[in-house]
């Protein structure tokens, strides 16, 4: 029903507001500025290197010749507006919403999924922890992306915990019994798996479901562009009811599903489907992980995935000798200069060895990498940023000569 969220919405009035708009260190503000503490959000996302690389990110078709095909860029634009589209029916927050949507994805590490497979293996063999996408996009944006003051000096982020929840709380299955937000002003370093809270805002809960929204009509129709589903388009007929007289398309199923949601979510409910969408949405669920995601073109290039990013990690994770380290690293800049390099400035940025007044930095130190476990944590964290293209570069510089 039209507006029946409106009394929920983040606003001055809620009593979460405070918790919500809270940050870990307050930014600089101007007597001029006009923008709510969202939009001040959303823009400094839009303006963070990690959100720039997501153009250059797998969603879940790995380096498409069609220019056509989702890249994470194009998801996380598509999840913005079905989001904004559901917000806007319930009497949301839309700039709330809005900064959740676009921020949501900046943790996700090169390769898709199958990349923060990998990274993940890593992460738990050496640091004994599971890497995943969600707690690496929190990370990023506490601690990784950097944008500069008006002094010129750079800054973390600091978001607002609105948007810092709906990031770490934005993956997960939605169960029948509806998805409603939590009451709880946690700690978001308490998190320790994904989906092990609900979010702490309907608007973030509404980012989560437009994320399954988003993705399966799109790998459906990317699917059906590149011929990978030409075998079984008669099952998936059969699946959607499909009725060839209409067009099947991402449009018609992500409007089927906004439209079941909007009309059968109440406060009383929660945000959910219908039972009849509900058991669609996984059956198709069901269909993308059997024709798709697991089908032999995708899987083929996976083995590829664990070379390259599993060489950049050896390659400069040896270079480890306690006080040493850095030595080491410039010992290798003269075989491998952009990954050295690169990765030096990196740990600049970071670490507490640099002239952090020259640099004109101010943002917070977050690696030791005089202790192996924090230099294992900055090359996953640096690994997890590339882009897919740079990552292959990267790799090719190791074996060129």
């Amino acid at each position: 029903m039209e507006n029946s969220f409106k009394q929920q919405s983040i606003n001055k009035d809620n009593p979460k507001w405070e918790n919500v708009i809270s940050r870990l260190t307050p930014l600089e503000t101007k007597p001029t500025d006009i923008r709510t503490p969202f939009d001040r959000d959303y823009t400094r996302i839009i303006h963070s290197n990690a959100y720039r690389r997501l153009k250059h990110k797998t969603q879940v078709f790995f380096s498409p010749e069609n220019d056509h095909i989702c890249t994470r860029s194009e998801h996380v634009t598509h999840v913005e507006s079905i989001s904004y589209t559901i917000a806007k029916y319930l009497g949301l927050n839309l700039e709330l919403t809005k900064a959740i949507a676009v921020a949501h994805d900046l943790g996700h590490s090169p390769f898709g999924h199958a990349g923060e497979k990998i990274l993940s293996k890593i992460s738990e063999r050496d640091l004994g922890t599971r890497f995943w996408h969600e707690q690496n996009g929190l990370n990023f944006v506490d601690n990784i992306e950097l944008l500069e003051d008006h002094s010129g000096y750079k800054q973390n982020l600091d978001l607002t915990y609105g948007v810092r929840d709906g990031i770490i709380s934005h993956c997960g299955e939605i169960n029948e019994n509806a998805l409603r937000p939590r009451d709880e002003f946690i700690d978001l370093t308490d998190y320790k798996k994904p989906n092990e809270y609900a979010p702490y805002t309907w608007e973030a809960c509404v980012v989560k479901i437009s994320d399954k929204i988003s993705y399966i009509g799109r790998d459906i129709e990317d699917a059906i562009t590149l011929g990978i589903l030409d075998e079984h388009l008669q099952e998936l007929y059969d699946l959607l009811n499909y009725n060839s007289s209409e067009v099947l398309n991402n449009s018609t199923i992500i409007n089927y599903f906004v439209c079941d949601l909007c009309q059968n979510s109440s406060y009383e409910k929660g945000l959910c489907f219908s039972k009849k969408a509900y058991d669609l949405l996984n059956k198709i669920k069901d269909f993308n992980y059997k024709h798709i995601y697991f089908s032999r073109r995708t899987v083929t290039s996976i083995k590829y995935f664990e070379l390259v990013i599993n060489e950049i990690y050896n390659i400069l994770f040896e270079c480890f000798d306690n006080k040493n380290t850095l030595k080491n690293l410039k010992a290798l800049e003269k075989f491998y200069p952009k990954l050295i390099d690169g990765f030096y400035h990196y740990l600049e940025n970071y670490c507490n060895f640099s002239n952090r007044e020259e640099l004109k930095l101010k943002n917070k130190i977050v690696f030791d990498i005089s202790i192996k476990e924090d230099f294992s944590r900055a090359i996953i964290s640096y690994i997890s940023g590339m882009t897919d293209n740079f990552a292959i570069e990267m790799y090719n510089e190791l074996i060129r000569f």
